[in-house]
């Protein structure tokens, strides 16, 4: 479960300070999906960067599974896994060697990553690329490489910045079907995403985000009558306050 408690980030700029983060509060429970839904540059980003430490909160708290990611950021990192916005496969290695790399940081034996390879190559479909190099792999080939190396250690909690961006129809249902199966195993899932329908179809709860605060929380059926909306795109344009929602 990961759990983010009034999260406060902000940056300074050359004209100023920009309030990125202003007091983000929710919770991801264990055995759902839980959408993180906002248009471009409402905080999304930077809220998933504090989640798994990659920022440090100005203010606020983030729990993974009970532990305080500011106290014990190591055994966080451990118990996460995140496909973060940039993919960033090495080149020069092939899928496979980019997943055991990853597997070597975590402390696993070379017959776990072994065995945690075939796992994530049989539910992501990419045995035809394990042993590629990622050199001009395609976005979704790269984006499985990624998603694979983040999860070679088992873990409970994942966290994907719109992992289904750039990806052709047949590679979004494989990817659909990916997180699915993340759910039925009982992990917590963060998953972002600019798609509507995606969202709706996916997500347990979605948490709407928008000028780095939540204006809205819920399943797809408690936000569209929160909204007083029968569709899920009308609910968000809404809760947002503004049009922009449309061509986020």
């Amino acid at each position: 479960m990961i759990v983010a408690q009034d999260l406060y980030k902000s940056f300074k700029t050359p004209t100023g300070v920009v309030r990125a983060v202003e007091g983000v509060r929710f919770t991801a429970r264990d055995g759902e999906i839980t959408g993180l839904l906002g248009p471009n540059g409402a905080g999304k980003t930077t809220t998933l960067r504090m989640l798994y430490t990659l920022m440090k909160p100005d203010a606020g708290q983030v729990l993974v599974d009970g532990m305080d990611a500011a106290r014990d950021p190591a055994a966080v990192r451990g118990a996460l896994g995140v496909l973060p916005d940039a993919r960033g496969v090495y080149k020069r290695l092939t899928a496979r060697e980019n997943i055991a790399y990853f597997g070597e940081l975590h402390g696993m034996s070379k017959q776990a990553i072994e065995q945690r390879t075939q796992v994530l190559a049989d539910a992501l479909q990419m045995h035809d690329i394990l042993d590629r190099r990622t050199e001009g792999f395609s976005q979704g080939q790269r984006t499985k490489t990624a998603i694979a190396r983040a999860l070679v250690h088992d873990p409970r909690n994942v966290i994907l910045d719109e992992p289904t961006n750039g990806l052709d129809v047949m590679t979004t249902r494989a990817m659909r079907g990916f997180l699915q199966q993340l759910r039925a195993e009982g992990r917590c899932v963060i998953f972002s995403s600019h798609i509507m329908q995606e969202v709706a179809a996916l997500c347990d709860r979605i948490v709407i985000v928008a000028k780095g605060q939540v204006v809205a929380s819920g399943t797809a059926d408690e936000l569209r009558e929160q909204t007083g909306e029968a569709n899920l795109e009308d609910a968000f344009v809404k809760a947002i306050g503004s049009e922009e929602g449309l061509h986020a």
